[in-house]
């Protein structure tokens, strides 16, 4: 809607308010500023919405990794092969906090090699390394250091804690992380600058009217004040159509990794992204970039227009 500018009263004399459009409700330059901001708005949701969904993958990825531990066996000379999985078996669930142990069959183990040496290879000639899971019941509770000293005893053997892929793992999702916040700060100093201009040049095109206003005793504050609420109702405007636009992004996105998406690709992504849900929290985050996007606009709108006030007044 236009803004309307109410004309102050003077000397006791009850005046008819009046309003005068400065900026226009169908201008240019309000469309211009809409899309804008929706776009701004989008983009921040997007952004958002990939840092929640890397986190959330982040933790879920940490959380497996720490409650399962590897035992490599290898094939040592002299050495029967199942036998020492059974010893390791017995050794790991007689562990304080191992919840089960399981050695991995010998289709199992070559079918872990095949990304590397290939399928349809018959590897019973070859004695290969053979592994035993380690799942554990509380990762703070497994006494990681005794079941190291009993796999002493099992000529080689060795445990895997896992501990390197988990720092690898946070490594890589707080540097997503930061990338993404560091976008979206990014963004939120483009959406600045854009709202900068567009006030600026707002203002200087509603030059005479402003003059007019202060040569009525039209106050600087309020005119910003009048600024302010126009480029408020543009920011929660603009914000809601991206922020809608977000939601639905990550809908589709969804929808389209579950059914269009190779199998193959869509696994990967789901490695990296989890399901694409959001949650509760991630949508709540996407809506609440609206306000803050809409007070943004709003206070830097007042900010221009006062300073542009004062260096033309």
């Amino acid at each position: 809607m236009p803004i309307e500018l109410k004309l102050p009263r003077f000397a006791g004399i009850e005046n008819r308010e009046r309003a005068a459009a400065i900026v226009p409700e169908r201008s240019v330059a309000g469309r211009t500023l809409v899309l804008l901001i929706a776009i701004m708005t989008f983009l921040s949701g997007v952004t958002l919405g990939g840092v929640v969904l890397v986190q959330k993958s982040a933790i879920a990825w940490s959380s497996d990794v720490g409650r399962e531990m590897t035992i490599q066996i290898r094939p040592v000379e002299g050495e029967v092969m199942d036998s020492n999985l059974r010893t390791a078996v017995a050794l790991a669930e007689a562990t304080p906090g191992v919840a089960a142990a399981r050695a991995l069959t010998l289709e199992e183990s070559q079918k872990l090699l095949e990304p590397w040496l290939g399928a349809g290879l018959d590897l019973t000639a070859i004695d290969i390394p053979r592994l035993v899971v380690v799942q554990l019941a509380d990762p703070a509770e497994a006494d990681v250091e005794k079941l190291q000293r009993d796999l002493a005893a099992v000529k080689g053997a060795s445990l895997d804690t896992h501990a390197a892929w988990r720092q690898q793992l946070n490594v890589m999702a707080g540097t997503i992380v930061a990338s993404g916040l560091l976008v979206l700060t990014l963004i939120v100093v483009a959406t600045v600058l854009a709202i900068v201009f567009a006030t600026r040049g707002t203002m200087a095109s509603n030059r005479e009217i402003v003059d007019v206003l202060h040569f009525i005793g039209a106050s600087n504050n309020f005119i910003a004040g009048e600024f302010q609420g126009r480029f408020l109702t543009i920011g929660f405007r603009g914000g809601i159509f991206g922020g809608l636009a977000a939601l639905l992004f990550f809908l589709l996105v969804g929808v389209a990794a579950g059914s269009v998406v190779p199998q193959e690709a869509g696994q990967q992504l789901g490695i990296l992204f989890g399901r694409f849900a959001l949650g509760i929290d991630g949508m709540f985050g996407i809506l609440a970039v609206v306000p803050v996007i809409a007070a943004l606009t709003a206070i830097t709108s007042r900010m221009t227009v006062r300073r542009f006030l004062q260096k033309t007044s």
